[in-house]
């Protein structure tokens, strides 16, 4: 089974890729298997998609979805418009017609999934014409129905990593992995990098749309969005959408490094733009700007600050180091949620954060000159000191401490690609070690700490999801 790097890296709108990109997916998928277009559709939201819906948009995102926009094609002022009041039932218009809506959030979870959404429809003389139908948001954006997750249970008798929206069946791939263990065993084996590994990969998988050449544009774009997305949240003032008041710091940090970026006194210069890099990105993800899942929106800041240290702290950066840097973090995304989860509300910010400090790690380790046990060794060091993380978003936002995370997780990422290629790539824990034991802290994780907002920080400050509106 084989994920699409195209599918690890995904352009999308924030601020949460299972809450906002994935719902918007589903109902996108959902309209477009109905055998016409209906008059009338009724969402309900269960689990977590319910308990921090609001704060995550999942509402909007619904209902733009219903409309017929694509995360990636969505216009940033699509109405209705991100962090304004969303009405439970109306009418919304889009490229695919219009159609009347209504929501209903129940926080009791279906008992296979935390992320579901249920669909009915009907058509203009009130038959209904779809009942009861299922999706379920997996993580990074990534999407099953029922009858998909269904088979996933069957096959696995665990929770769903969300494989099918991404796996490529008709395809043999030359290098086919699961594991950190066999990934290391094929580099030795054939003599081959990470990245030329799943670059082989990636050819085969698209040579029916385009090939190597298709997967690196869309590495560029990747890599253009992130850079615009640090270039806006640099330029973009002003007060973050939702009911905490969070005020946007890059501008005034980027001001700051300005103004004392020659200060010899300054030992820490590099972690300091690095810190501007990732709290510029998420806070234009908590706005609902268009970010890449990097694996997720929660953590989406991690892999664009670090490309951006690289850039301006190393010598020789170019696009070609950027695809480099993008297809191995690719391949440490894809072990990590074929073996455990990327989804907060699966197993906690150690799934978002966690996965992608450890891909932004590797990423690094690469383009810092690392063999591929070195770059396995700078994935697991950044794994391992997240074990165990909580998801327990302020007020139900993508906010606090999630903007703040990005930063650290960032600047933990460099540490653990510097050490490892200290070393030989010799260690105790291996890679496929912490995932694991990312994978059972994550099943037993209470839910409080799994992205409902009912435990954690948003308890100790008293801003649980039902007295945050927004």
């Amino acid at each position: 089974m084989t994920i699409s790097v195209i599918d690890i890296f995904s352009v999308g709108v924030g601020p949460s890729s299972s809450h906002t990109v994935g719902p918007m997916r589903a109902a996108k998928a959902f309209m477009e298997s109905l055998p016409h277009a209906p008059a009338k559709v009724h969402t309900e939201l269960r689990g977590s998609l319910s308990a921090t819906g609001k704060g995550h948009a999942t509402d909007r995102a619904v209902i733009l979805g219903l409309a017929g926009w694509a995360p990636l094609t969505v216009p940033i002022d699509a109405k209705p418009l991100a962090g304004s009041f969303i009405p439970s039932e109306g009418t919304v218009e889009g490229p695919a017609g219009s159609v009347e809506y209504s929501i209903a959030f129940n926080n009791k979870p279906v008992p296979e999934h935390p992320n579901c959404l249920i669909f009915s429809a009907w058509d203009e003389n009130g038959e209904e014409i779809a009942t009861n139908m299922e999706y379920f948001s997996v993580g990074g954006g990534f999407v099953l129905s029922r009858a998909e997750l269904d088979a996933q249970l069957q096959a696995t008798h665990e929770v769903p990593a969300g494989m099918a929206a991404a796996q490529n069946n008709d395809n043999a791939i030359p290098y086919d992995f699961s594991t950190g263990d066999q990934l290391l065993e094929l580099c030795d084996e054939y003599d081959m990098t990470i990245w030329e590994i799943v670059a082989a990969n990636e050819a085969v998988i698209h040579r029916e749309d385009g090939g190597l050449a298709k997967v690196n544009a869309h590495l560029d774009l990747v890599w253009d969005v992130m850079r615009e997305c640090v270039t806006d949240g640099i330029a973009t003032k002003g007060i973050l959408p939702g009911g905490l008041q969070v005020n946007r710091r890059a501008p005034q940090l980027y001001s700051q490094l300005l103004e004392h970026q020659d200060d010899p006194a300054s030992g820490f210069s590099a972690m300091e733009w690095v810190n501007l890099y990732a709290l510029a990105v998420n806070e234009q993800n908590a706005a609902g700007g268009r970010v890449v899942t990097a694996p997720t929106n929660g953590a989406c800041g991690i892999i664009p600050a670090v490309l951006h240290y690289a850039r301006d702290f190393l010598p020789d950066f170019t696009r070609e180091t950027a695809r480099r840097f993008l297809l191995t973090a690719g391949a440490i995304g894809m072990i990590i949620k074929q073996n455990a989860s990327i989804s907060g509300a699966e197993v906690g910010c150690q799934g978002e954060v966690g996965s992608a400090s450890s891909m932004a790690a590797a990423g690094l380790a690469e383009i810092l000159g690392s063999s591929p046990a070195q770059i396995e060794n700078a994935a697991e060091i950044a794994l391992e000191h997240n074990l165990g993380l909580t998801c327990d978003p302020v007020g139900g936002l993508v906010q606090i401490p999630c903007i703040e995370r990005n930063a650290i997780g960032a600047v933990k990422s460099i540490n653990s690609a510097r050490l490892a290629r200290m070393g030989e790539g010799t260690h105790y824990v291996t890679l496929d070690n912490a995932v694991q034991t990312m994978a059972e802290t994550g099943r037993d994780m209470l839910t409080k700490y799994k992205e409902t907002s009912i435990g954690g920080l948003a308890k100790t400050l008293g801003l649980s999801v039902s007295q945050v509106e927004c």
